[in-house]
């Protein structure tokens, strides 16, 4: 009987696509994955740790496996491994605080994940220990050819054009866990999105920890780095707007989402290529944390308040029927009564089409863990409920501008669908009718809206 596998993935996309990839190598070496863990020879639990509630349920999550295979006599030989940010940013600790877990793999040992279910399978732990296979430093990238199971639906697929972050923001510790930005090429990625077409994926979601530096990190000694202030753009090299244009001539009826998007490395030759592009949805995601220039100077953001703004406005103008997606974070060391209010009066006048805010987690490893001007948790959960109540409000609005307007959407489901302005699991619900086809676009006009969702009904209208 071939080995089975048991898989729980936790956190991101970018997360869920190093799941895909191990059960790509694992399906390869006649493994297989069963969707009941407790009958699984090996049970892989891939973590998140960005934050402290995606370390807690990670955490929570390998401690009810360890405790559920104590209590069942059935499990009792069942490996336990942890793989994922969690073993990779907390390396040195994990093994001695997590004894009974049987092997920890690394970000860079994912494609070596068959192995090491075998090495584990056949070791002796009560005598040996847990196996820790990671290593210090973070430098694997995917490629078109690299076996991927894919957990989405048959319509809708990610893709991760790079890995890694360049950015040292002052809250974010991604950086330290997923190494330094590394790009794919760009014919890996048009290649490995011209397959998922095949495979009649209708949306392709574009991700890394940071979309907009694609290829920038293969620009040493080109002299022509784009400088988005200025508006000079790339005349050489490969960079996110070259993508999108190469990606948009493919044959097929389909979308592309960009998400997680930098502020600074936007481009007039980036605008411009949206714009053009039928293909490319509508929709940028370009989380921006603050708008005070106290806050992004702490931040340390490499953008300024009158930059955010005149970015904004050029992609409105550029880019017709854009919808602006962004979070921001409230209750950062050293925020002021007038920081706060000055994001508020931004979110209320700017009326972003997607919005959310997130209080700020104090993460071990940052620079802003060692900031000494906290601020208090009541004072953070006040910031943010007002902020989440302007936010709310917005929405409405932006909801009733949407009646009786024609858009095309993406049913996902029996009466859900998603249109250009809604990425998966993010934003969002379109209701229509309980009969439209399930994986196929159509044409819907908005006849009401509840709450962040709308009510649509059929439209013969093409857009």
């Amino acid at each position: 009987m071939p080995t089975q596998i048991g898989l729980i993935s936790l956190g991101c996309a970018k997360n869920l696509i190093d799941s895909e990839i191990m059960l790509g190598h694992l399906q390869e070496q006649g493994m297989t994955l069963i969707p009941d863990p407790e009958l699984a020879d090996a049970l892989i639990i891939n973590t998140c740790s960005f934050i402290d509630v995606a370390k807690d349920e990670s955490v929570s999550t390998i401690i009810e496996a360890v405790n559920a295979r104590q209590e069942d006599p059935a499990r009792e030989k069942q490996k336990i491994i942890v793989a994922g940010c969690l073993s990779q940013r907390f390396q040195k600790d994990l093994p001695g605080l997590l004894p009974e877990v049987d092997a920890f793999i690394g970000l860079d040992q994912i494609t070596n994940v068959a192995d090491i279910v075998r090495e584990t399978l056949n070791r002796d732990h009560a005598k040996e220990g847990s196996l820790d296979t990671v290593t210090k430093k973070s430098r694997y990238i995917p490629d078109y050819t690299t076996p991927r199971f894919r957990l989405t639906p048959k319509y809708m697929a990610y893709l991760k054009i790079a890995e890694g972050c360049n950015h040292t923001c002052a809250f974010c510790i991604i950086p330290k866990i997923r190494g330094q930005h590394r790009s794919r090429t760009q014919d890996s990625v048009v290649k490995e999105a011209k397959g998922l077409i095949a495979q009649g994926v209708k949306e392709i979601n574009l991700i890394s920890q940071d979309t907009t530096y694609f290829g920038m990190d293969k620009w040493q000694g080109l002299g022509n780095r784009p400088n988005p202030t200025s508006g000079v753009d790339s005349t050489k090299g490969e960079s996110l707007a070259s993508l999108l244009r190469a990606l948009n001539e493919l044959e097929g009826d389909f979308w592309i989402r960009l998400l997680y998007t930098h502020p600074a490395h936007w481009s007039g030759e980036l605008i411009e290529t949206i714009a053009q592009c039928p293909k490319v949805a509508r929709y940028v995601d370009i989380p921006l944390q603050h708008i005070s220039n106290h806050m992004l100077k702490k931040m340390n953001r490499k953008t300024d308040g009158s930059y955010i703004r005149e970015l904004l406005e050029r992609m409105r103008e550029g880019i017709p029927d854009l919808a602006i997606r962004t979070t921001f974070i409230t209750g950062f060391p050293g925020e002021t009564q007038e920081d706060h209010e000055e994001l508020l009066e931004f979110i209320n006048s700017f009326q972003f089409e997607r919005c959310g805010v997130f209080q700020y987690s104090k993460e071990e490893g940052t620079r802003a863990f060692q900031m000494q001007d906290h601020i208090h948790h009541a004072t953070r959960k006040k910031r943010h409920r007002e902020l989440s109540a302007a936010i709310d409000e917005v929405a409405q609005a932006v909801n009733e501008r949407q009646l009786d307007t024609l858009k095309r959407v993406l049913v996902e489901e029996e009466g859900i669908a998603r249109s250009m302005w809604d990425a998966p699991d993010i934003d969002g619900r379109i209701f229509v009718p309980i009969d439209a086809p399930i994986g196929e676009f159509m044409n819907v006009r908005i006849k009401d809206h509840r709450g962040y969702d709308l009510i649509a009904e059929e439209s013969p209208k093409s857009l």
